[in-house]
This record gives structure tokens, sequence and C-alpha cells, in this order.
């Protein structure tokens, strides 16, 4: 056996400092988050897998989901964090296209994981601490390569099927590296993990720095907000990133106003657009809540609000330190750094597609300010022309955000006889307002041209969410009879 020096990705702390933990559980130092992970790493090797083998899971977030992470990183293996969002078919699909040498999953998982893997040929267990099989001949442990793969992340599917995004050792250290830029973290901060480990920002957005500079991580298993709220309050959390809809649902729990949110200093926040209501909501216990951009195949970190003697008007951002943005000349917004992705597994001819020239065309639509600010305007796939006028969907959501009876909406574009394309907005109302559909079209009329307001407003319960936390626009078309 070869002993090997520490990776690229390693944690790095002192040992005796806490390093991981979950809301009301044991505290992992950083001296035991390396000799676990070690140990992992070795016996991985001794099982057979040799460097690109790629080692899929199923669990919720979890301590050992962490420990798993570096131990690939240390053994140069590829972690492929599965959604458990994701039909079994879906997953079939997803396991098939990574040809993973083991699928773990944790004990809520084990039906749903062994539906998935029926028939394909891999190792699938509860756990791998105490126990992995054995796969091929034994193999030694080797310094991986700084571009070695480290994660193989399959998108939400919005833009067409999952693909695999490849994210590399160098790679996710750049990104967090340009994240550290402008929301930098030490030994003296603590920061929440709220999203989905299958989520690259559950990886790339604040853990992993943590991680790399002293500070200390405490997983949240599952997203329920008395629990989050709790564990901001009593572990004096300092930093967090996630999604619109989980801020909100926060927002929205009993009590919120009275909770001590004083120790957090980075809130960041991306996915969508965040409602300005919603802003006022944190505000209120003195948290800013940053609004920030990025994109799996990205890293994910591209850019974010700048400091107040550099901001604009609300929604527009500079990149971070090593990310250049431009734009195209249809304005789409094209990023360019150290932090991209290295392809998609597998799969050239989309990697060709959205690699130009060393920059990565992001599909999205953007504006750039005279201070050289960007504001995104929303996906260029989402764009519909209606009457011969562009519309851009997001631009619709977030004038229907504004009406006070609006809790959340999305905005899709369908065929029109008419008008060639018109939009269908899906809303979900507050319970103390429930306008009728006609009167929220009355009400954007006043904000928006004619062309843009929906031709139809559906009020929904609630808004069907894809694995990252967005909202699913694919099955709301769907829904209507427009396919995927």
């Amino acid at each position: 056996m070869v002993t090997m020096t520490a990776p690229l990705l390693a944690p790095s702390g002192a040992p005796t400092a806490p390093a991981v933990s979950t809301p009301g559980g044991r505290t992992v130092s950083y001296g035991e988050l390396a000799g676990r992970s070690g140990v992992l790493a070795t016996r991985l090797a001794e099982a057979g897998l040799r460097p690109g083998d790629r080692v899929a899971t199923l669990t919720r977030n979890s301590v050992d989901h962490v420990v798993l992470f570096y131990a690939c990183a240390r053994a140069g293996l590829v972690l492929v964090p599965l959604s458990w969002r994701a039909t079994p078919t879906e997953l079939a699909a997803m396991l098939a296209d990574a040809e993973p040498a083991l699928l773990a999953h944790d004990d809520v998982h084990g039906s749903l994981s062994q539906q998935a893997a029926d028939g394909l040929p891999l190792a699938e267990l509860a756990g791998l601490e105490h126990d992995v099989p054995r796969v091929a001949a034994p193999a030694a442990l080797q310094e991986p390569a700084r571009d070695a793969p480290v994660l193989l992340l399959f998108t939400s599917g919005s833009s067409g099927r999952p693909k695999g995004v490849v994210l590399t050792q160098a790679g996710c250290l750049a990104t967090n590296e340009a994240l550290a830029s402008r929301f930098p973290l030490d030994e003296h901060d603590t920061v929440l993990l709220v999203l989905p480990q299958f989520h690259v920002a559950a990886w790339n957005v604040q853990p992993l720095l943590a991680w790399s500079h002293g500070a200390r991580v405490v997983v949240v298993p599952d997203f329920e907000p008395e629990v989050v709220l709790d564990a901001v309050e009593r572990e004096r959390v300092t930093a967090m990133m996630a999604v619109p809809t989980i801020y909100e649902r926060l927002a929205a729990t009993p009590g919120f106003a009275a909770r001590d949110l004083g120790s957090l200093r980075t809130v960041v926040v991306g996915g969508a657009p965040v409602a300005g209501d919603l802003g006022l909501a944190w505000a209120r216990h003195g948290v800013r809540v940053w609004a920030g951009y990025g994109l799996t195949e990205a890293g994910p970190n591209v850019m974010s609000e700048p400091p107040a003697s550099l901001a604009g008007p609300a929604g527009w951002m500079s990149p971070y330190a090593g990310v250049e943005v431009s734009l195209d000349d249809e304005g789409q917004l094209l990023v360019r750094g150290p932090g991209l992705f290295a392809g998609y597994w597998r799969d050239d001819a989309s990697t060709e597609a959205v690699l130009l020239d060393g920059w990565l065309a992001t599909g999205d639509l953007a504006e750039r300010s005279p201070e050289g600010l960007f504001r995104v305007r929303g996906r260029s796939s989402e764009k519909y022309i209606s009457g011969g006028e562009n519309v851009h969907p997001a631009e619709v959501e977030q004038a229907l955000r504004r009406l006070p009876s609006v809790a959340e909406a999305a905005v899709v574009g369908v065929p029109d006889e008419r008008w060639g394309e018109a939009g269908v907005a899906f809303v979900v109302l507050t319970e103390d307002q429930r306008p009728a559909p006609e009167e929220l079209r009355r009400q954007l009329r006043e904000h928006l041209a004619g062309f843009k307001v929906p031709r139809e407003v559906v009020v929904l319960d609630e808004l069907p969410h894809t694995g990252s936390g967005k909202i699913d626009k694919r099955g709301l078309r769907a829904g209507l009879g427009g396919g995927a």
C-alpha cells in the first residue's frame, strides 16, 4: 500500500476543531474527518476501485456523505450523488449512464435504491465505512491529478434530458476561491448546509470552502423550517445558502419575527429571482440576503450582488474574482474561468455545443450596465415570441410576485393561434387574498405591456419543483399538453 500525501481537496482545520455536525447530533472533528475519510479511501482501493471509478449515492444529507466525498477525493474516485426525489426509472437511466462500481444508500432510501439498481451490474449496499464489497483486484492508493474528476452531478433537466456534469478537483478549488473573494469564511464561522447534497451548491457554495478554512458545517438531513431556525439560533450560524423557496418557507414559519437570527452574516440566495418582500422579511432581522447567480456547469459560482459601494439597482451583479463574464450578440451570458466543468459525461456533442472558444454559453439572457454590472433576464430557452415581440418569463414572474395576492409564480410560453405564442402563468395565492384570474391579469396590465400579460392565469395550491428546488417548468408545460 502506498502512503499518499493530502489531495488537492482535503479538510483543513485544527485536528480538535469541530468540522461537521447535525442539529442536536454528535460533532465530528477535523482529525476524525480526515481519519475516517483516509481509512475509507484505503478500503475503496482495497476493494478494487481505481482512479476515475464512480461511487453513486442515494442519501439524505449526512456526515457520512461528507466522509465519502473526501474519501473519493483522496482515492481519485468520482462521487455521483443522485436525487432521491427522482423516480426509479429516472434513476436507473442515470445509473446506466454513470456506470458506478457502487451504489450506497441510507436507511431511508433502500427500497428506492433497489428499484433503481434492478438488473444493473453494480454493488448496492447500505453504508460504506464498515463493508466495502470487492469489485475487482485490490489497487494501491495513488495521488490524484489536479484535473481528476471528483463530482458527477446530473442536471435537473430543465433544458432537456438530465446530463452528467463533471467537476474536477482543481475546478472545485477554483470556484470556492472565487466565492471566497466576496464571501470569505474562517475558523470562527459556522455554515448551515440545508440544500440537498445531490445539488452542486451543497458542496461548492460554502461547505467545501468552510472545510478548507477550518470552519464548522452543520448538516441538516431534511429541510424542516422549525429545525432550520432552531439550528440557526442554537448553533449561532453565520453563513448559509438556499433557494428562494426555502427562505420564503422560513419567513412564513409561525414565530419567525421573534427568532434570534443575529448571528447570520453571509446569507446567499440563488436559483431564481428574489421577490422584494422576501428580502424585507429578512431585513427586519437585520439580515442582508445577497442574490447570487451560478450554474452547475460553471462550478457553480459566477457572480453576485457586489458590495454596497459598487452596487447598482436591485438585481444587478458583478462577477467573482477570477471569473470573466461577457455577452454574445444575442444577449446570452457567457462565462469563462478555472472553475468551469470538464464537460458533460460521455456527451462530447453537448459539451461542444456550450463551450465556445473557452467560454461557457449559459443559455441565460442578460444585460450589462454602463458600470459593468450584469442583470439576468431569463433563459433563452424559455423566451417566447408573442406577436413578433420577445417575452422573457422572468420579467412577467417578477411582476406577478409584486402583486400582494401572489405568493409564487411561474410563466411558460405555449403555442397560440393568433399570436404565434402566448404566456400561461401558474400562481399560488396568499391565504388572505384570492382574486380571480382575470383580476390578476387586469392588475398585471398596470405594470406590463399588453403583449407580456399572460393569456391565462392558472391558480394552483402549490407549484412543482425539481430536485434542486427550482420550479419545474417542464412539468407545468407538460400538464398543458405541451410536452417536455
